[in-house]
């Protein structure tokens, strides 16, 4: 076929790789991304990261409430694409954005599907140990990431992964992705295959409460939860009317002497006991205050020291 004419629906900085490497192989005719919104301590209106990729590239960009606004849909109309690109955009699509380009709507999702399906699969895969991850394109249909694939990549998981760092590395993986395989998916060389029911779990957005650090948990599985809301929601310890962030922590094996909950002093860091081991808290930050290391918050904050950890209510 000729000139593609691509339109690309991304937001945050996970999509930026993909919309770059698209603009540099295709005809990226136009971006939609999500509205400015409020960020910050002043709480002023902040650009998504593809909006400013969007003009450093010069390429015409809306930003709808809604995707599926009669406006919306017309601009869409006009930029006449052959496919739609998605990447982390933000809202589901309705079947009259799905149908629009011959060619359909291709979403870049940080997973291998049909594994952890939904807001947040980076954090999911960190969460519950998983040894590895990776990236997948799957033509979008009506439901929650359910469509079939056309084609998935692997990436192992590290130990100092936190899911900034391993998002930064799944995104650079789906730009690649994304441009070897449209030729040939184009080419009709590329044919999507169904997800296999059976092998689905989901990833719901996480909360701010999800943060909270429950020391009836085991060290490793505390350690895991660090990394994975790092750095959105984040991690806390609830302590003197405080949430005390828990920016950086390692499990440690030794056997605690203390009941979970209680905070002692472990290689001059401050560390929570478990249910199995204990979590040396590397990296703190008291609420209006600089993120701190754990020696050095704890010589300035020694009455941590003895401090109770509730566990969370069963």
């Amino acid at each position: 076929m000729g000139l593609v004419r691509i339109a690309f629906l991304g937001t945050p900085a996970f999509a930026v790789p993909c919309l770059r490497a698209l603009s540099q192989r295709f005809s990226v005719v136009g971006v939609v991304t999500q509205p400015d919104r409020p960020a910050g301590r002043g709480r002023r209106l902040q650009a998504p990261p593809v909006k400013l990729t969007s003009r450093e590239l010069g390429l015409p960009l809306i930003q709808p409430e809604k995707v599926g606004s009669e406006e919306a849909q017309e601009t869409l109309r006009g930029w006449a694409p052959d496919v739609i690109v998605v990447a982390a955009y933000g809202q589901i699509l309705r079947p009259l954005v799905l149908d629009l380009p011959p060619f359909g709507c291709i979403n870049v999702h940080a997973s291998l599907l049909p594994r952890w399906r939904g807001a947040s699969p980076v954090q999911h895969a960190l969460l519950h140990g998983d040894q590895q991850t990776g990236t997948t394109l799957m033509k979008m249909d009506a439901g929650l990431d359910t469509g079939p694939i056309l084609a998935r990549r692997s990436h192992p998981i590290r130990v100092g992964h936190t899911a900034a760092s391993l998002e930064d590395e799944l995104a650079e993986i789906g730009a690649r992705l994304i441009v070897e395989s449209l030729p040939a998916y184009f080419a009709g060389d590329l044919q999507p295959v169904a997800q296999d029911e059976q092998e689905a779990t989901y990833a719901p957005r996480l909360k701010h409460t999800d943060g909270r650090l429950d020391p009836g948990q085991t060290a490793e599985e505390l350690q895991r939860r660090v990394r994975a809301l790092n750095p959105r929601p984040g991690t806390y310890l609830p302590w003197d009317d405080l949430e005390l962030a828990v920016l950086q922590a390692r499990a440690a094996e030794e056997t605690p002497g203390e009941p979970p909950g209680a905070v002692a002093a472990r290689e001059g860091y401050p560390a929570l006991a478990t249910a199995r081991g204990w979590l040396i808290l590397e990296k703190l930050q008291l609420p209006g205050k600089k993120p701190m290391d754990g020696k050095t918050f704890l010589r300035g904050q020694p009455h941590l020291l003895g401090a109770k950890i509730a566990t969370a209510a069963p």
